[in-house]
């Protein structure tokens, strides 16, 4: 039974209609997957199901007292000025008492009675887990300054911030809108386990092909307004898609057949006379209808002209760079090389921004030196982006850098040519970059940076807010580019397919050169830790033999010991309880005194044979 589904939804942007008639529903456990190329209403979709704004036409059913919790891919704090304010919500009790027993044992003098009480309170509420639960997702997410404003933390500390406050709220229903997105590749990793456990139900827009692959169990594509369902992963939505797209064409296209007959036998008949078939006319207009489907076409191969590249391309000798006494990169030395195509790993803040901007010159290293080769030209894309004035034309906005464009093979393409190449239709050409997505904006970008023939190409995070269609054709250039190529990214499958050497920085100023991608590193860890362990479990079981097979062999002296030692203790408490009758029997206060005297030191031999015959007795 579905929890939450729309009934006839249509929305329209920009005068024109993203889809209508839309039915669609999640039922508690589906975890579903939305694709679809930018600017098709995905997120618009996620929005109206989240009840952001109400729909044009239909309606969002959902079950009485459903909660639902949104991610967006530009959270709003209004109203809100600190990362306290945000996390811990005013009407959750065990939030709240959460954070006043957080503020109470940061105080230096700490109120023992109130935090007593809150403690209680706590244990009554069963809150602790959630505590330790809220502890983890903030850790996780490198949030630990509380009475930071939240004016001051950048993009994607706020995505992270929101999405922290969603997983800590635990709602019946996840929307996430680029979840992935500026969030290293271990987080990434966690977040598909968190979501994949208990029961959850997730509807997703994100371009991470292993994310979705991991996470979901269910795709739903948005093409041209119509809904498309597969029961499975990412990786069997594109075999069916592959499927239905060809089975398309091969309508299509007998269809278009069939019409040049029938085109022909409407232009035969009589006008002035009805004595035409109406079913077949109006079969006619159907088929005209179907034969406007997609057509069979040659992949087109981008593969733009590399500027030329000699012998010295760029050398780094022995680099260092800090920030605030902390160190960045400590003494780093590559020299590279023709056909070079790294990927930079590292958790958040580790480094690969800085190193970037070393390479490129923007700043200068504290130590050290980086020398670059006459006829290196960069090509950078960064995570920031270009500005772009909303009342520009897209065409105009890749004419302001060329009208033409010079392919690897010698052909000259048009500026309208390439923009189609990378998805951009004649009517998005003509239209106003305002009236573009942000994906849409980011694939412009790119655009740019690709247009002016770099033989050093680096790319900080591209597939950021990209579709998965504009991620294949960028792949298919990138395959086949000829220059250096140096990547950063979270997408586990980007950096796969692009590279095949590493430099991981652990934030600590040192960087490791490993030769292979991130599947090849990965499984070596995995492998490492899986070793570790074996190594761990392989000693204790070791040390568990050595320590049977002491106690199974005692010395012949040590037995002989341990025999007497029973003897003894025996005899001894024998004679300790002849004395004690002794002393209880006797009233002379001389006898008396004697008595206890020696009782006590027979007590004292008893105790240090009986400690003897204990240590014995562990290797019987």
């Amino acid at each position: 039974m579905s929890i939450i589904s729309t009934e006839q939804l249509g929305h329209s942007f920009n005068d024109k209609w993203l889809f209508k008639n839309l039915h669609f529903a999640l039922q508690k456990g589906d975890r579903v997957a939305l694709v679809g190329i930018n600017g098709t209403g995905k997120s618009t979709l996620l929005k109206l199901m989240a009840e952001l704004f109400p729909p044009q036409e239909g309606k969002i059913v959902k079950e009485k007292g459903l909660r639902i919790g949104y991610l967006s891919q530009e959270p709003d704090f209004s109203g809100l000025t600190t990362i306290n304010d945000f996390i811990y919500s005013s009407d959750n009790e065990q939030q709240q008492l959460i954070k006043e027993y957080e503020l109470l044992v940061e105080q230096a003098d700490v109120d023992q009675k109130k935090l007593a009480q809150v403690t209680d309170k706590l244990t009554a509420l069963n809150a602790w887990e959630y505590e330790h639960s809220i502890k983890t997702i903030l850790n996780r997410l490198q949030i630990s300054d509380f009475e930071q404003d939240i004016n001051s933390l950048s993009g994607g500390q706020k995505k992270r911030l929101s999405l922290a406050k969603l997983l800590i709220d635990e709602p019946d229903v996840y929307i996430l809108d680029e979840p992935t997105n500026h969030l290293d590749i271990e987080t990434i990793e966690w977040l598909e386990k968190l979501l994949t456990t208990g029961h959850k139900t997730v509807l997703v827009v994100s371009h991470d092909r292993y994310f979705l692959d991991n996470v979901c169990t269910h795709i739903k594509e948005l093409d041209k307004g119509n809904f498309y369902s597969y029961a499975g992963n990412y990786a069997y939505f594109l075999e069916k898609k592959a499927e239905r797209e060809y089975n398309d064409v091969l309508s299509a296209e007998k269809a278009r057949n069939l019409l040049r007959k029938e085109l022909d036998w409407m232009r035969r008949q009589p006008q002035a006379r009805g004595t035409k078939s109406k079913a077949r006319i109006e079969a006619f207009y159907d088929l005209e209808e179907k034969s406007k489907g997609p057509k069979s076409q040659d992949k087109v191969q981008l593969s733009v002209k590399v500027a030329r590249q000699g012998s010295k391309i760029l050398e780094l000798e022995h680099v260092s760079k800090s920030f605030d006494s902390k160190t960045i990169i400590d003494d780093f030395s590559y020299t590279f090389k023709k056909g070079d195509r790294i990927g930079l790993s590292g958790k958040n803040g580790s480094g690969k921004s800085t190193f970037l901007n070393l390479i490129t010159q923007e700043i200068f290293p504290d130590k050290g030196e980086v020398n670059v080769g006459e006829t290196t030209k960069y090509g950078y894309y960064k995570q920031g982006g270009l500005s772009f004035s909303d009342d520009n034309r897209v065409i105009d906005v890749v004419k302001s850098v060329a009208d033409y464009i010079q392919m690897a093979n010698g052909d000259t393409i048009t500026a309208s040519q390439l923009l189609t190449l990378f998805l951009f239709p004649p009517e998005k050409q003509h239209g106003l970059v305002s009236k573009l997505s942000g994906g849409e904006k980011k694939r412009l970008q790119l655009m740019r940076v690709l247009m002016s023939n770099p033989n050093f190409l680096i790319l900080d995070e591209p597939s950021n807010d990209l579709d998965i269609d504009t991620l294949n054709v960028l792949e298919d250039f990138l395959l086949s580019y000829s220059g250096i190529l140096i990547l950063v990214s979270h997408d586990r499958y980007l950096i796969d397919k692009l590279t095949d050497q590493l430099f991981i920085f652990d934030g600590s100023g040192t960087v490791t050169i490993y030769n292979g991608n991130y599947a090849d590193f990965k499984f070596e860890q995995e492998q490492k830790i899986k070793e570790e362990k074996q190594a761990e479990k392989k000693n204790k079981e070791q040390e568990k033999i050595i320590a049977e097979t002491a106690k199974r062999k005692l010395s012949y002296k040590e037995q002989k010991e341990y025999e007497q030692l029973e003897e003894e203790i025996e005899k001894l408490e024998i004679i300790i309880q002849e004395r004690t009758e002794e002393l209880n029997k006797t009233t002379d206060h001389l006898q008396l005194s004697e008595l206890a005297s020696h009782i006590e030191k027979l007590q004292i031999d008893l105790d240090s044979k009986s400690e003897r015959w204990l240590e014995l007795a562990e290797y019987v």
